[in-house]
Parts: structure tokens; sequence; C-alpha cells
């Protein structure tokens, strides 16, 4: 019973972990803003970090079927 949420919620976290890493590097990659109007070197470390982040959370719910 448990293991449809847990599929849905570990492909969330795995898709938009993984759109958000290569969204990142390819802006960093172009030399263009993560963000407009914040810190360049901060933006894309919190953005990689977010995207690490749900990047882990999505295996953890894929690790819990």
């Amino acid at each position: 019973m448990e293991r449809g949420p847990a599929i849905f919620a570990g492909a969330v976290f795995a898709l938009f972990g993984g759109a958000l890493l290569v969204w990142t590097a390819a802006r960093v990659r172009q030399r263009r803003p993560v963000a407009h109007g914040v810190n360049p070197v901060a933006s894309a470390t919190l953005a990689s970090l977010v995207s690490v982040i749900a990047l882990i959370l999505g295996t953890w719910c894929f690790s819990r079927l």
C-alpha cells in the first residue's frame, strides 16, 4: 500500500534534483547567472546543494521500497 507514494515521491525528487543539477551546470558552464541579482558563486552553490539534497531524498525514497 505504501509503495505507490514512495515511488511517486522518489521519482519527483529524482527528476527535480537531476533537472536542477543539469540546469545549474549548463548556466555555470555558459557563465550566465543562476539567479539574477545574487552573487553568482553563492547562487550556483546553493542550487547545487539543493539539487544534491533532492537526489539524496529520491534515493532514500526508493530505498524504502
